[in-house]
């Protein structure tokens, strides 16, 4: 039962040794409340919730911490004259939230703006002053700058040297000793509002992105904490940035970094440029959000991940095979000695694949080997072993978060698209049965046919007080 992640640090598997035995301390770098959320958020924020989620069904008292940043370039830029630039991230931050929510993850045990850890700021920018890591520009702006020359390990997290480096693009280089050096407070500028500045030791202004996440994870979980994760795309400049800035500070920051791959798009990076960005609401739109989730948690979670609309499709008739299998034996044991689920216990595999750096995809194969035994054994009329399949399923299914029977995917279970098939299949039930009542069983047959098919699989119930059902489940 020992957990292995692969650490971006070092580039290899690593066997999870935490600093407090029996504790682990998580950061993961939320959004930057710009704009509305899209695939690549939600699947980044998916991963780090089945992390937090297995390490907690393996004994772990969990302490996960994701950020908002909610002061940034971008927010200042995309506020208008009738969208205040605070009340931009606020709308913003209101719709990543509904995203987490729908597709199931769980709420961080903390979740800090950065607006309210500006003081920290100030602290650790003081501190990188103080030990001659950090210096005030000296062009009046109240600019201050990390020295990146003074920090021999720059560049340890993404294995580059400092020559090789291109220049820091975070702001103007006018005050800055060398191109590189990057931004951790920037002084007000006459053109941003009022309202986006802090009064500070150097000057009004705010602060810079690197900075918040340092301050904020020190403020939650210490100067030292166990895993610091975060999307491909932010290993350099950010993490880089957090790491020298933190470690420059005195502190030990993160024992191991975790970095989840992007989602491509037909091919293609997804882009505002290419105009191929598929947010949120519209996949949400595409498909039940349980289906959205056992969708992006399919593939595995440092995987580039290529999204398209059949991919949807494939994962509905994935997961309606375990909904289908559920539903059945629930149907079959239901009166009997096997109707109680017992404590959900994974099987040995399962819990070895996500041991393994979170193996989803082999621990979903394995789900769905015994799903495909519980049908057998209930074809079989083997109600003890379809009982003992059926809690392992529940417990595999809880673990992702995808358990069918859970009150959360139930409530939702009366969607639009779902209502539209149940009422086309129960329509063609419906007339299977009209034509069994006056012998026309070739019409039954063909109708029986056509569903299975389409995927549908139907089981005749047996008769009870001269009545019979017809239950349908997706093959």
């Amino acid at each position: 039962m020992t957990v292995q992640l692969y650490d971006s640090r070092t580039q290899q598997l690593r066997e999870l040794e935490t600093l407090e035995p029996g504790k682990v301390g998580m950061y993961v770098c939320g959004p930057t409340v710009q704009s509305s959320p899209h695939i690549g958020h939600l699947r980044s924020a998916l991963a780090y919730d089945l992390w937090r989620r297995w390490l907690s069904t393996r004994g772990y008292a969990v302490t996960f911490v994701r950020n908002v940043t909610d002061i940034d370039d971008k927010i200042l830029a995309n506020a208008t004259g009738a969208d205040e630039w605070w009340a931009l991230a606020y709308r913003v931050e209101l719709e990543f939230t509904a995203g987490y929510t729908a597709i199931g993850i769980l709420p961080p045990t903390y979740e800090p703006r950065a607006t309210a850890s500006v003081s920290q700021m100030h602290e650790l920018i003081s501190r990188l002053i103080e030990r001659g890591h950090a210096y005030v520009a000296d062009d009046e702006s109240g600019d201050v700058y990390f020295d990146v020359k003074t920090w021999p390990a720059y560049g340890e997290l993404t294995h580059q040297q400092l020559g090789d480096m291109a220049d820091s693009a975070d702001a103007d280089t006018r005050g800055k000793r060398d191109p590189r050096d990057f931004a951790l407070w920037k002084g007000a500028k006459p053109h941003e509002p009022h309202s986006a500045s802090w009064p500070s030791p150097w000057g009004a202004g705010r602060p810079g992105w690197h900075i918040e996440c340092s301050a904020m994870s020190r403020r939650y979980l210490g100067p030292a904490f166990d895993i610091h994760g975060g999307g491909l795309d932010l290993r350099f400049p950010h993490h880089e940035n957090e790491l020298a800035q933190s470690s420059a500070a005195g502190d030990a920051f993160a024992t191991y970094w975790v970095h989840n791959g992007l989602v491509n798009v037909e091919g293609q990076k997804m882009s505002k440029s290419l105009g191929n960005s598929v947010y949120a609401a519209e996949l949400l739109a595409l498909a039940r959000p349980v289906v959205v989730r056992y969708y992006l948690a399919s593939a595995h979670y440092r995987s580039t991940m290529d999204y398209s609309r059949g991919a949807l499709i494939e994962a509905e008739s994935a997961f309606g095979r375990i909904e289908g299998f559920l539903d059945r034996a629930s149907r079959a044991l239901s009166g009997t000695r096997f109707a109680t689920v017992g404590a959900p216990i994974v099987p040995e595999a399962f819990g070895a694949a996500l041991d393994d750096d979170l193996g989803v995809p082999q621990s979903l194969a394995v789900l769905h080997d015994s799903v495909r035994a519980g049908n057998t054994a209930l074809d079989d009329g083997d109600l003890e072993t379809a009982a003992r399949l059926r809690e392992e399923v529940v417990a595999m299914t809880e673990v992702l978060g995808i358990n069918p029977h859970a009150p959360q995917w139930a409530a939702r279970a009366d969607g639009a698209p779902a209502a539209a098939l149940a009422a086309l299949v129960q329509r063609l039930i419906d007339d299977r049965a009209h034509a069994r009542a006056n012998k026309d069983f070739a019409a039954a047959d063909r109708i029986r046919e056509e569903l299975t098919a389409a995927g549908i699989v139907l089981e005749d119930a047996p008769s009870v007080g001269g009545t019979s059902a017809t239950h349908w489940s997706i093959a």
